[in-house]
């Protein structure tokens, strides 16, 4: 057997052990609640077993992330409510697994950078994400959001810009 799985069950399999956790992450982030992002993922991964391995697989992350922000907004425009996450859910989400090596002074720097980056327009924030929390490329992300790869650039240019300038303001004393 070579390092591919063989089967499309094994492959299915693969790609949720691979993918689940990122894509509820980031289906959580768009409909603003963990059990909806978790039907969303799952109905993305319901979604996959229809597809042909070989048409999919060569782009998988893109496809796979493209289905689940398609049917995270349908959920979102059939509920009529775009409510983002607290920051209690927000807390809660993020220790859920904490890595044990993690500082406190990591941990709060991460904290501070979550909060300022919610403050970030939504496509901002959601470019960002794609591109630092699931290691999607410029490409994928374009893909994924309907956007040009030069617009993807400018926005993630743009928020990191300002998420700077908001962290060196709240490092300066008052």
């Amino acid at each position: 057997m070579s390092g591919h799985p063989s089967t499309n069950g094994e492959w299915i399999r693969v790609a949720i052990s691979r993918y689940e956790r990122p894509l509820t992450h980031y289906a959580t982030r768009l409909v603003g609640d963990v059990e909806r992002g978790r039907d969303v993922v799952q109905e993305t991964f319901l979604w996959l077993c229809r597809q042909k391995q070989a048409s999919v697989e060569p782009h998988l992350a893109e496809w796979l992330y493209t289905v689940c922000r398609n049917r995270a907004l349908d959920v979102r425009r059939k509920e009529n409510r775009i409510s983002p996450m607290t920051d209690m859910q927000t807390e809660t989400w993020q220790s859920a697994d904490p890595a044990p090596s993690e500082t406190m002074e990591r941990a709060e720097n991460e904290s501070r950078v979550l909060q300022t980056l919610a403050a970030l327009p939504d496509r901002q924030q959601e470019v960002i994400r794609l591109k630092f929390q699931h290691g999607l490329s410029y490409k994928e992300i374009a893909r994924v959001t309907d956007l040009t790869v030069s617009n993807v650039g400018f926005l993630i240019h743009t928020g990191i810009k300002t998420l700077r300038e908001k962290m060196q303001q709240q490092e300066k004393p008052s």
